[in-house]
């Protein structure tokens, strides 16, 4: 840990670096503002950002800054003066995680200023704005001295349930999938649980090697993530098979989580010989109807990409941000400018 004293107008505010995120979970108070009693997606919690650290090749460096209880931590990941989110491809999205209030807003900026000596750009992707984070992490840099840049860089497919039933959310589906799932249904059986399996997950991943899907970034990571979410009740896999197979072979899976009144869709695949039986949407009714009618969710979100079949399923969609971020007078970054201005300049002359 590295830990620097600023002073703005009077008050100290502690600003501390952890490349070792175990000094963070030793920290009483930081290990709560970051656990799931206080943050209710997996995204922003200190347990995701471990697990990337151990098992996706990222290397953390979490900075923090606090005076009293007003605290803003902002993971991030990177070396060379480049910082990167503390994220990829398992992430949501990603935003800094601040106190409730003005101080946590306020130990954002500080943050802002104190980074300009720790980095000559910082780049962070997957910022949302439908609570205000892009646009509020954009100014803060601006205002501590750093060119910004803003860009869409990703969508993320979401479903407001609006306080439908299922049956009643299924009804305001196109006309194909509804007809797909009353011709399959009977032909496929599905098994929910909300527990973690040892079987259930090595049948997830055999499917997954024969499914359209590519190989899977992490195994290690989301088998960690699965068993912790298994553990604390939030875990949502579902099986499908065929109903007539006296082998019982599985062949489609997915995996969700539940929390906060919003529902995770993390992975799903199904084996591409079974096609024909659409085990996936069958299996996809199945946990909309579990998360809807049983859990109670407000929201379902599918993630980022923008996928076809999610429309199918999805109602809303809403932006995911990249903002690029330079220290104006860093030699490093005056190549990157003088590309950014060519790249205009030729946007301009083909509109011209």
């Amino acid at each position: 840990m590295k830990c620097s004293p600023g002073i703005v107008e009077g008050i100290v505010i502690k600003i501390e670096y952890h490349s070792d995120l175990k000094e963070v979970q030793s920290d009483e108070e930081l290990a709560s503002l970051l656990s799931a009693d206080r943050q209710s997606a997996p995204f922003d919690r200190l347990a995701w950002w471990q697990g990337l650290g151990k098992h996706c090749g990222l290397t953390p460096l979490l900075a923090i800054a606090r005076e009293g209880e007003a605290v803003a931590t902002l993971a991030l990941s990177g070396g060379e003066g480049h910082l990167s989110a503390l994220s990829n491809w398992y992430t949501f999205r990603f935003r800094p995680i601040l106190s409730v209030g003005p101080g946590g807003e306020a130990m954002l900026a500080v943050l802002a200023v104190d980074l300009v000596a720790k980095a000559h750009r910082l780049t962070l992707s997957g910022l949302p704005d439908e609570d205000g984070t892009a646009s509020r992490v954009e100014a803060a840099f601006r205002d501590a001295g750093w060119i910004v840049i803003r860009k869409i860089c990703d969508t993320n497919h979401i479903l407001p349930v609006r306080g439908r039933t299922y049956d009643q959310y299924l009804a305001a589906r196109h006309g194909k999938l509804r007809t797909t799932l009353k011709r399959k249904e009977k032909k496929v059986e599905v098994q929910i649980l909300t527990r973690f399996d040892e079987s259930v997950w090595r049948d997830y991943e055999d499917i997954y090697a024969e499914s359209w899907k590519p190989e899977e970034g992490s195994p290690a990571f989301l088998r960690d993530f699965a068993e912790t979410e298994g553990a604390s009740g939030r875990l949502r896999i579902g099986i499908a098979r065929a109903s007539d197979d006296p082998q019982r072979r599985p062949l489609a899976a997915q995996m969700w989580t539940v929390e906060g009144g919003t529902a995770f869709i993390h992975k799903l695949a199904h084996r591409e010989a079974a096609k024909s039986l659409s085990p996936g949407s069958v299996l996809s009714a199945a946990l909309f109807r579990h998360v809807i009618d049983v859990d109670g969710v407000d929201l379902v979100d599918f993630g980022t990409g923008d996928d076809s079949y999610k429309r199918d399923w999805m109602e809303a969609a809403r932006p995911r941000y990249r903002l690029e971020m330079f220290r104006p007078l860093a030699p490093r970054n005056w190549v990157v400018f003088a590309r950014i201005a060519l790249r205009r300049l030729a946007a301009s002359a083909k509109r011209g």
